[in-house]
């Protein structure tokens, strides 16, 4: 079916949110109320398409739309992008469509799809594997190549090539629709440019994060997210019962492949034998950037949301830093939205695809200029700055050759201060411990489904331990991921850390409060640091979530290690834990400021 379309783009649904509970039945990719760029836009149509794939060992279709800018023809030709969906939408829903619409109006071929397992697509849900989505992906770049026809004959002889075989295409999209760009790429050179939104680096680190650096270790199940997110898959009788038989599996796994409802299952359990955890890190390792960014040569701008608890800003930066390390063309930005909201001022002028702003928004021109440079191949365009990050206390983008290096410290005393410099550590020990339920608090994906707010953060007396700065002398800007270097004292859990059972290893939580000179408290983004801690006889590194945030003048800083989190799995039995501190030798808080002292 072919419809016209003319000028205007549509408005935009409601925010998106790809999260537990009643957001996560609505994929987040592209969010704002903004107003849209009044831009004239030239009229295109869209068509339905199949097509008929092999993924996976099975055979399947892909339902999509062609989005073709009107006048083009064989001798008038456009690049072409493409975007699929966030988990558990479709091309039909708000953010895919309004993408596809968003360039077609902008005089590209656009092909929109609803990803395997998902809409009216077949196929298992395989969660963005190269070897099954990315090669189903492939399939509809031969389609834009001129080497294959849809199901019903339509061909594509009007999207501009440079060889036999090679179209000029870009992708796009965000979350589930960010990491398949990469998977594309992975098996599919004739991918020119990636913009991937809100995307993973590793499941292993997304879904079971530990924070603690240089380990193999398991960490804390992210209950919350993981659990809905298989609700969502294994839940789509409920809001589809017509589905294409391709898309069910068996009764223990209905419609993901089995693997990944192997490790759903281990992690629920809240065991970590060692025989499991290794079929369960390789598994997840397999689905994810990680394991075959080396692969990739597009070049790729990729965008991550400073309030973001499912993919925090740090796995972009281990997928910029891989890219780079590869000699890909890559650059990152930082904006402020991501799958746990941020979006607090849309006259700032933040992405809203949606709405169509991409001229009058920051992230919007640097994707324009990116695809004009690498899919209209027009050299001259400036694409910025290696890396850019938000700043909601001074509205717009600060910009930087590279994203900033930890530079300042505080050390931890036993008094409860955190200090600037080691001559001012008290010597001083104190004690936490964890009960059996979760006794702290930073965000729950679930408060929508019963239609509560979100409690702020806190944490229980007893079940945690805080170290607090003087007053700040003058506002710090912190832009960039914290670490701290901690050694803790847990005897009950070193008589049993080395049962075979990764789950009796201590967890903790760690993370950075924002203070105000009238007590208010702040866990920046609701961020924290899961940690399974992987031996409690050494001394252990801790790798924070990234941050963009300013520490206004007069306030403090607090670091906070707690027992516990709703959001998360945490300790099996009781382990009371002690922190001492000694003047030379205690734990350590690194910062990466790039504006003022914390001295």
């Amino acid at each position: 079916m072919e419809v016209l379309v003319s000028r205007a783009l549509p408005r935009s649904r409601k925010a998106l949110a790809l999260a537990a509970g009643a957001a996560l039945l609505a994929p987040l990719v592209f969010t704002s109320t903004a107003t849209a760029d009044q831009t004239p836009q030239p009229a295109y149509s869209v068509t339905a398409l199949k097509f008929t794939v092999q993924a996976g060992g099975r055979t399947c279709v892909i339902d999509a739309d062609l989005y073709r800018p009107a006048g083009l023809d064989r001798q008038r030709t456009a690049p072409a992008v493409l975007t699929t969906n966030g988990f558990g939408g479709s091309k039909a829903d708000g953010s895919t469509d309004a993408t596809a619409r968003a360039f077609a109006a902008r005089g590209y071929v656009a092909l929109a799809y609803s990803g395997l397992g998902f809409g009216a697509s077949g196929c298992l849900i395989s969660l963005d594997d190269p070897d099954i989505d990315g090669r189903a992906a492939s399939r509809l770049v031969d389609f834009l190549a001129g080497k294959r026809a849809a199901d019903d004959g339509t061909t594509a002889d009007f999207v501009t090539r440079d060889g036999h075989g090679d179209p000029r295409v870009g992708m796009i999209g965000g979350s589930y629709g960010g990491a398949i760009q990469l998977a594309t790429a992975a098996v599919d050179h004739r991918v020119d440019a990636l913009v991937p939104v809100i995307t993973w680096n590793d499941l292993n680190h997304s879904l079971d994060p530990n924070n603690a650096v240089a380990t193999t270790v398991p960490g804390a199940f992210k209950w919350q997210w993981a659990d809905g997110f298989w609700l969502i898959g294994e839940g789509q009788p409920l809001t589809n019962p017509s589905l294409d038989p391709s898309r069910f599996g068996s009764l223990q796994c209905l419609h993901f492949v089995a693997e990944a409802c192997d490790t759903l299952r281990l992690l629920n359990s809240g065991r970590y034998p060692a025989d499991r955890v290794d079929a369960m890190r390789t598994f997840a390792r397999s689905v994810s950037p990680v394991s075959y960014l080396p692969r990739v040569e597009a070049p790729t701008l990729l965008i991550q949301g400073q309030a973001d608890s499912l993919f925090t800003l740090n796995e972009a930066q281990d997928s910029y830093r891989t890219l780079k390390a590869e000699g890909t063309e890559t650059k990152m930005i930082w904006q402020s939205w991501g799958h746990s909201g941020g979006m607090t001022d849309p006259a700032s002028g933040e992405l809203d695809l949606g709405e169509g702003n991409l001229e009058s928004s920051y992230v919007g021109r640097r994707i324009l200029a990116w695809f004009d440079r690498y899919l209209h191949k027009n050299t001259a365009v400036d694409t910025g700055p290696d890396f850019a990050y938000y700043r909601d206390w001074q509205s717009g983008y600060g910009e930087a050759a590279a994203v900033p290096s930890l530079s300042q410290k505080l050390y931890l005393s036993g008094d409860g201060k955190l200090v600037d410099t080691r001559a001012k550590v008290a010597r001083g020990s104190r004690t936490y411990t964890n009960l059996l339920v979760p006794t702290s608090h930073s965000e729950s994906s679930l408060s929508g489904i019963i239609g509560v707010p979100d409690p702020q953060p806190y944490d229980m007396r007893g079940t945690h331990l805080g170290w607090r700065s003087e007053p700040l002398k003058s506002a710090v800007d912190v832009v960039g991921a914290p670490r701290a270097r901690l050694e803790v004292v847990s005897p009950r859990t070193e008589r049993v850390q080395h049962s075979g059972d990764a789950a009796d290893k201590l967890v903790l939580f760690a993370k950075v409060y924002d203070i105000a000179p009238n007590g208010t408290k702040t866990l920046v983004n609701r961020l924290v640091a899961p940690v399974r801690v992987p031996d409690v006889t050494k001394a252990f590194t801790v790798e924070l979530p990234g941050i963009v945030h300013r520490y206004e003048a007069g306030h403090r800083l607090e670091f906070v290690i707690a027992a516990s989190d709703t959001a998360y799995f945490g300790n099996r039995g009781v382990k009371p834990v002690t922190v001492v501190s000694e003047p030379g030798d205690t734990g350590v808080l690194e910062l990466p400021v790039v504006q003022g002292s914390l001295s």
